[in-house]
């Protein structure tokens, strides 16, 4: 039935793609005049730009105490975006998928989920970051594109959950108005608001970044986006088309901006539209500047597509194989993960796990140490007894 399943997706994928080839059509001509030795220095760069990816969420599993082997990780990288790229619901999809892969590698519940929601967030904020830049070098150009308020809008968006996922009192303010609203127009969650604050709170902050961990995987995801767009400038050198050094970096950021929209998978279409129209204005739009779109997203989503599609295949044989575990959540959590030990004064821990036994963890009591509570943790128990 898993490969029945699986077979299933493949056809779903294939069929989405095959309506989005318009982009292949013209392969033929762009290969016909392409600078070949340009190619290998792109390539290199987009294997850049995933490792930076992977880096990524290396360090914010890292953050909660685990600490994957990379080729697995990588691959279980590959195959999200390939799934995020040629499905319906793509992103949903991939989430479930990471889920159970990071739950397979060692994470409990509440670290795969705090990292996949992690994950999100500071590529959404690098992605800001690089377009605010591209924006800053061609302001005029920006405006005449009406990109002024997009990219200020998502820079100031994605700063605001950036900083709700780093710093717990922003964090607790928004829950309560959330909760409140909640109840007050749906009447749910029912019961103790204060508790259910404090409750959600502690499970957060099991897995809390210090601000200059924040700041480095900002850079991760930075690098990501930059080693994208260094492939996106070989690309022109690769067709003998002169790079527009001053639009590169808005022509790339309203394009990869374009490609979040859920228009359609992997913003097909769409970011080659994004990116001509941005390139116009920069003097650009020529056929070999089109072919140049074409190249780097033959390189970027194509290629990176069909290594995705193989890396599921290749995990998803490892699972039958015995390899990794049938069942995801029945998982072992590994020992170092430091949001496994349940709450002792929570009674919703008691009992639970965080899905998955963990490792290691039937030894006695006083062989294990307990991490001391958080004094912030304890003002919000004092407030409710």
């Amino acid at each position: 039935m898993r490969w029945v399943a699986g077979l299933g997706i493949l056809a779903v994928a294939l069929d989405v793609l095959s309506s989005h080839t318009g982009e292949l059509s013209t392969v033929g001509t762009v290969f016909t005049h392409l600078r070949w030795w340009w190619l290998l220095p792109a390539l290199g760069a987009e294997a850049a730009s995933v490792l930076s990816f992977v880096g990524l969420a290396t360090r914010l599993l890292a953050a909660g105490g685990l600490r994957p082997p990379l080729v697995p990780l990588a691959g279980v990288t590959l195959a999200s975006q390939a799934l995020s790229n040629s499905v319906p619901a793509g992103p949903a999809a991939a989430l479930v998928y990471g889920f159970r892969w990071y739950r397979r590698l060692g994470a409990d519940d509440t670290l795969a989920s705090w990292a996949l929601v992690g994950t999100t967030v500071f590529a959404a904020l690098s992605l800001a970051l690089l377009a605010g830049i591209g924006l800053v070098l061609a302001t005029d150009q920006g405006a005449s594109l009406n990109l002024v308020p997009a990219v200020l809008g998502a820079l100031v968006g994605t700063l605001v959950l950036g900083a709700l996922f780093v710093y717990e009192r922003p964090l607790e303010v928004v829950a309560r108005w959330a909760l409140e609203i909640s109840g007050r127009l749906f009447g749910r969650p029912r019961g103790d608001h204060e508790r259910q604050v404090i409750v959600l709170l502690e499970r957060l902050s099991r897995v809390r970044l210090s601000t200059p961990g924040a700041l480095e995987i900002v850079g991760w995801g930075f690098m990501n986006w930059l080693f994208d767009c260094i492939c996106f400038a070989l690309a022109f050198l690769a067709t003998g088309s002169p790079v527009p050094w001053k639009g590169l970096l808005l022509a790339y950021g309203a394009g990869q901006l374009a490609a979040n929209l859920p228009i359609t998978p992997g913003g097909l279409g769409v970011v080659e539209g994004s990116i001509t129209i941005a390139l116009a204005y920069f003097g650009g739009g020529t056929a070999a500047d089109i072919a140049a779109v074409l190249v780097y997203r033959l390189i970027s989503f194509w290629l990176v597509l069909f290594i995705g599609w193989g890396s599921w295949s290749a995990l998803a044989l490892g699972v039958r194989r015995g390899r990794w575990p049938r069942s995801a959540l029945r998982a072992q959590v590994e020992p170092g993960v430091l949001t496994a030990t349940a709450d002792p004064d929570d009674p919703e821990d008691e009992g639970e796990g965080h899905g998955g036994d963990v490792r290691g963890s039937h030894a006695a009591p006083e062989e294990r140490d307990e991490p001391e509570e958080p004094a912030r943790r304890r003002a919000h128990r004092g407030a409710t007894e």
